[in-house]
């Protein structure tokens, strides 16, 4: 359907009340070992009309130049702080450094940009291959995926479809427990809530822009197709390591497109009920390469997996959970290892121009640190997210690839043989 989806826009002007924070260098950069996501940048005002970044790239250039120039591409992990006492005087020294020079971690008014860098634009753990037709049947796994394709509808628009736009509304909250010897259940995240709303744009293949505000902060991120990267008030904007990949966010049921063609080369594992469903279970992993890619000498990224769940009643996908383990040594110091898990319930399908689109669900993600420095057992951070669609609009009117330019501190760092010749990139 062609429409001009301009009056479904929410407005996403942060409240003139939130306060302005300030951070050190040193909390910025722990603030991007949290990111599990990408973010983006405000391109579209309410008549959906690219804006320049100008505006974004002036707002930190002051900050750039006090870090020292253009930022190096950032990490996606938690970063290790010692939260028990060493038993040597060197590890007591470096406790206290990072309690001196990190004091965002250890002040409960940091929740939100936590729950904003996990939970606001996670990507894919790998990429969409760029031969692979979602018709194809060589396998057991692409057999669950025409049954998917039937199901949605999406096979029919394959194609035809260039670009989908949707908005919705999210509610976030956050609770830190420590996880018992005897391993009860943990309890539901009982903090803050925090509420908000999202724009997503795809254009394909590989192309895609969102925006999320909660409680007056906004993050931001994009894919041009050559590169992924992220945007946030306390860091900047920055290339993402890994390179390009879908962003989770439309794999949880808003793009079935992609969920197809990422999950027709996934691994079998068998049956499992999930979300009061029997469902067929479908493997993602990261290989070796890209695993080294997003890894740098303090943390190394040990594995990252994504499971889709497809109901066998109805052939959707019903549930996504992925996971990933890394390992962070610092200087002087014993390893820790961060497990962060994240499950999403995908609910309420309905038809968009004959295309089933999820419209509302719920995530869970648990951040697992342990190990041998951490003395009163693994430290458990809960985060919760509700989310609801508000509108989802196919082949959107005046998108074009000049939408998805990256701010200038990102091209900069971009190699010019990877630049599309159809891209203004190329002349800049």
């Amino acid at each position: 359907m062609d429409m001009d989806p301009s009056p479904a826009l929410p407005s996403l002007k942060a409240p003139p009340c939130v306060p302005t924070l300030e951070f050190s260098s040193l909390d910025l950069q722990l603030l991007s070992f949290l990111s599990l996501s990408l973010s983006l940048p405000l391109l579209h005002s309410h008549t959906h009309a690219c804006i320049p970044l100008q505006s974004i790239n002036k707002s930190h250039n002051q900050y750039n130049h006090q870090m020292g120039g253009r930022l190096a591409p950032l990490s996606e992990e938690p970063i290790n702080e010692d939260d028990t006492k060493s038993s040597s005087k060197k590890g007591q020294v470096w406790r206290n450094w990072l309690k001196n020079q990190f004091p965002l971690l250890f002040n409960k008014k940091s929740d939100l940009k936590i729950l904003l860098s996990v939970l606001g634009c996670p990507l894919s753990p790998v990429s969409v291959s760029p031969t692979q037709s979602i018709n194809d049947v060589e396998s057991q796994a692409q057999y669950i995926i025409q049954h998917f394709t039937a199901a949605t509808g999406c096979r029919k628009i394959e194609g035809t479809v260039k670009s989908i736009y949707a908005t919705g509304k999210v509610k976030m909250v956050m609770a830190e427990e420590m996880a018992s010897p005897s391993h009860a259940p943990a309890t539901p995240a009982t903090g803050v809530s925090q509420r908000g709303c999202f724009v997503v744009w795809q254009m394909f293949p590989d192309k895609w822009l969102v925006e999320l505000v909660v409680g007056g902060h906004k993050v931001i991120a994009g894919s041009d197709g050559n590169v992924a990267w992220r945007h946030t008030p306390w860091l900047g904007a920055h290339t993402a390591k890994g390179g390009v990949r879908p962003l989770r966010r439309a794999l949880q049921g808003l793009d079935p497109l992609t969920v197809a063609a990422l999950f027709s080369s996934a691994q079998y594992m068998g049956e499992k009920p999930m979300s009061g469903e029997d469902c067929f279970m479908l493997k993602l992993a990261a290989d070796d390469v890209a695993l080294a890619e997003r890894s740098d000498s303090t943390a190394e990224i040990i594995k990252h997996v994504i499971f889709g769940y497809f109901s066998q009643r109805s052939g959707l996908l019903v549930y996504l959970e992925d996971s990933y383990l890394t390992r962070i040594q610092s200087p002087g110091s014993q390893p820790t290892y961060w497990e962060t898990t994240m499950g999403s319930t995908m609910e309420d399908y309905r038809a968009v121009d004959g295309v089933m689109i999820s419209h509302s669900g719920h995530s869970i993600v648990s951040l697992v640190r342990f190990g041998n420095n951490v003395k009163l057992g693994p430290i458990i951070t809960r985060l919760e997210e509700t989310w609801t669609i508000d509108d989802v609009v196919f082949n959107v009117h005046g998108l074009s690839i000049d939408c998805f330019i990256p701010p200038e501190e990102v091209r900069q760092g971009i190699p010019k043989e990877k630049l599309d010749w159809k891209s203004p990139l190329h002349r800049c």
